[in-house]
């Protein structure tokens, strides 16, 4: 990128589908506004829009993705430089996972996010980037091939995880953190289907995995399974391969619910018809038992009427004496 292209991107921000440069810029970003209770004047005038175009973030993203194959969404930190072990390590892993039949889903920007596209890019995978509106926007890095800008952050997190079939997290900042334990918290609680997440550059995340172990889980704040929702490794096939065979598995395990779901399913109906044909044998039974009664009772009623006028007319008849 040449000088004059770097400052031209450094005095653009996209808002959405806008794009602001030079004075156009404001010092302060939607989710800012929206998220400000200092300026509760606004709320009642401007909060009800801002729905709107929240809304407007979601039916973009889901209208755009629809049609995106199996793929995985990469978090690292945007200030990491080309040359660096975590930068090499994501461009292999977005080559590995194109190679795989996976898309990759970054955030769009430079540092570890721009290695996953290049190498996602370059082995002919689709390479997709989610932006968002900060106040050092530094823009879409130029091998994402499917673009979306958000303002919001709850909107580009949906997509992050709605779209995606695993997790790798490279070494990052605060907003990489925020991103990991989403989704793990997501996972834990069975908000979304079960999923991997792979931690890569397993020196940087020891202090976290430590402290996890040690002090959260030691002293029960998380329970020992939880730790196992994370795997750790610095090998690109085998990162890959963990999200295969999860996925592999899952659909198994998803194929034995199903295929569970329609016995179940399959048995009801069939209690519930011998059930009915047991209920209308006994209606049947019962309704000629009870027809049987009735016709042995007028079958009675007629044998003494008759022998009542059998009676009768012998009484009355002069021969009779």
């Amino acid at each position: 990128m040449t000088q004059s292209n770097r400052r031209e991107r450094e005095q653009e921000r996209h808002r959405g589908a806008v794009t602001l440069r030079r004075q156009s810029i404001t010092n302060s970003t939607a989710d800012q506004r929206l998220l400000d209770s200092r300026a509760r004047a606004d709320w009642k005038t401007k909060d009800a829009w801002r729905a709107l175009r929240i809304l407007s973030e979601f039916v973009e993203g889901f209208d755009t993705l629809a049609d995106l194959p199996p793929a995985v969404s990469v978090f690292g930190s945007a200030r990491s430089k080309p040359d660096s072990p975590e930068c090499q390590l994501a461009e292999a892993l977005g080559a590995a996972l194109a190679r795989a039949g996976y898309a990759v889903i970054t955030g769009g920007g430079p540092g570890v996010m721009e290695a996953v596209n290049r190498g996602a890019s370059e082995a002919g995978g689709h390479s997709v980037g989610l932006g968002i509106e900060l106040p050092f926007e530094q823009g879409i890095n130029e091998w994402v091939d499917l673009a979306i800008d958000f303002r919001y952050f709850f909107a580009r997190k949906t997509m992050f995880v709605k779209y995606a079939q695993a997790f790798v997290v490279l070494p990052g900042g605060f907003g990489t953190m925020d991103e990991l334990f989403e989704a793990l918290t997501l996972v834990q609680t069975g908000k979304v289907t079960r999923f991997p997440v792979v931690l890569m550059g397993a020196d940087y995340w020891q202090g976290l995995l430590d402290w996890l172990r040690d002090t959260m889980a030691a002293e029960g704040k998380i329970g020992p399974v939880d730790l196992e929702l994370i795997c750790v490794t610095d090998d690109v096939a085998a990162a890959v391969r963990h999200i295969v065979e999860a996925e592999a598995a899952l659909s198994v395990e998803q194929e034995t619910v199903r295929e569970e779901a329609v016995a179940r399913v399959a048995a009801d109906q069939q209690a519930a018809a011998t059930e009915s044909a047991a209920a209308n044998g006994q209606a049947a039974a019962q309704g000629s038992a009870g027809l049987n009664r009735q016709a042995a009772e007028r079958s009675a009623a007629a044998d003494g009427s008759s022998v009542a006028a059998d009676e009768s007319a012998a009484t009355d008849d002069p021969a009779g004496r």
